[in-house]
């Protein structure tokens, strides 16, 4: 595996592959890998010859009060993760090769993607996402780069953003990779102390079961007041609860039979903020 760490580098890189042309694979991380990052590298080599996987915490989508310095990293073990799974180059940039002294251009993606939701409770993160997205993107040359779609409002941002600004890049979204109890795979669930660890699993359960509830035509309102009792019986503290279109992430209020929409939380136990979601079908 061959470790880049200059956006010259990487496109040299990809370049060579793609006029001897093989398809270029990508999945951009912030590290700290888990096997929900390494199950978007198996799906990357699926769809690719030839696989790339960035590691950079992105400091502009943290805001001030955010845990930017706390966040997790091990390039070490990231190393050895990656090199376990054949993947090919590692792209593990300084911040001076992102955002180059003077820097002062990024990306928004407006409206309903990133009104409600994390765009709602973290103001500005989706601006640092679709920036640091097209940016690598820029680097990388990537013929496919795949997403979790834990991070569901994030890969509708990046969806949108890609189709805007036209860009040749096929965007793949990847189930949300659980550990055996139902817990959504995070880098965050490090922090989470024993008791905490127990208690998070009201998150995945209780939208399970909201998400069942209205693909049997129980109605949002209800659906909603249930599940935040569940997790605040539970000690988790809901950042928001919402249910909303699957594509537009308008939110939804009444019950419509046959519309497709995301029921996503996010909630601290502790000082730890989860994400979460269940896209469902409303009876």
């Amino acid at each position: 595996m061959q470790i880049l760490t200059t956006v010259e580098a990487m496109r040299r890189w990809s370049e060579t592959h793609r006029a001897a042309g093989r398809r270029v694979g990508f999945v951009p991380t912030m590290g700290f890998l888990h096997e929900g990052h390494l199950a978007l590298v198996r799906e990357a080599r699926h769809r690719a010859e030839v696989v790339v996987v960035s590691i950079y915490v992105n400091p502009t989508q943290f805001g001030p009060t955010e845990d930017l310095d706390r966040y997790p990293r091990d390039l070490e073990r990231d190393r050895r993760l990656l090199e376990a799974e054949s993947v090919d180059a590692l792209f593990f940039p300084p911040s001076d090769q992102m955002y180059p002294a003077g820097a002062c251009t990024f990306v928004t993606v407006e409206g309903s993607l990133t009104a409600g939701l994390c765009g709602a409770a973290r103001p500005g993160h989706f601006r640092g996402v679709a920036t640091i997205v097209a940016k690598l993107f820029a680097a990388v040359r990537p013929h496919v780069a795949v997403f979790g779609l834990k991070d569901y409002q994030q890969f509708r941002v990046i969806a949108r953003m890609t189709s805007d600004l036209l860009l040749d890049v096929e965007l793949v979204g990847f189930p949300t990779v659980r550990e055996p109890d139902g817990l959504a795979m995070s880098s965050r669930n490090v922090f989470l102390s024993t008791d905490e660890r127990a208690r998070a699993l009201a998150l995945p359960r209780g939208l399970l079961a909201a998400a069942d509830a209205l693909g049997a035509g129980a109605e949002p309102s209800a659906v909603l007041q249930r599940l935040r009792a569940e997790l605040e019986a539970a000690g988790g503290r809901p950042d928001y609860l919402t249910l909303a279109d699957a594509d537009s992430l308008v939110e939804v209020t009444a019950r419509e039979p046959g519309r497709s929409v995301v029921l996503a939380a996010a909630v601290f136990f502790g000082r730890t903020r989860l994400i979460d979601n269940r896209v469902a079908t409303l009876g």
